[in-house]
Formats: structure tokens, sequence, C-alpha cells
């Protein structure tokens, strides 16, 4: 219990806008893992369709799919950091 108490207390003298700070870096750290998985979700399908040429088609498709699967997970991660400076930080600030 002595450890959770000693945290219980570097938290509570820390202040609330510097942790929100850390929570939306995380998140945007998160869009930027979705980048990265974009550009193995092409490069995979790219090289799929120079394997085999004539699953063109069928890779292009899903590759759009997932490519905009990932996109959406990009695009949740960047709300969620709007949402956290915006809604949680801003008026922080102004209390």
């Amino acid at each position: 219990m002595g450890i959770f108490n000693a945290l219980a207390n570097v938290f509570a003298a820390v202040d609330q806008v510097g942790l929100i700070a850390i929570g939306a870096g995380l998140a945007i750290m998160g869009a930027g893992a979705s980048s990265i998985g974009e550009g193995m979700i092409c490069a995979k399908a790219i090289e799929g369709m120079t394997r085999n040429p004539e699953m063109q088609s069928k890779l292009r498709s899903t590759m759009i799919f997932a490519v905009a699967l990932d996109e959406s997970c990009g695009i949740y991660a960047l709300v969620i950091s709007i949402l956290l400076i915006f809604v949680l930080a801003v008026p922080a600030l102004n209390a």
C-alpha cells in the first residue's frame, strides 16, 4: 500500500494541464502509428500485386478497405487529442 500512497501524492501534486498534455501527446503518437501501418499496408499490397498480377483488382480493393479502417483509427486519435486539449485543458487554464 505504501507505493500506491506515494503515487497518489505525486499525482495530486502534478498539474492537471500537464497530464492532459501528456495524454494528448500519446493520442498523437497513436495517429503516427496509424500512418506507419498505412504505409505497411500499401507496401505489402504493391508487393502482392507485383508477385501475382492476376490478383491486382482484388488486392487493390482489399488494400483500400484496410487503409480506410486504418485511417479512421488515426482520425479517432486526432479527435481525442483535440478534445483533450480544447475541452479539458482550456477550461482548466481559465479556472
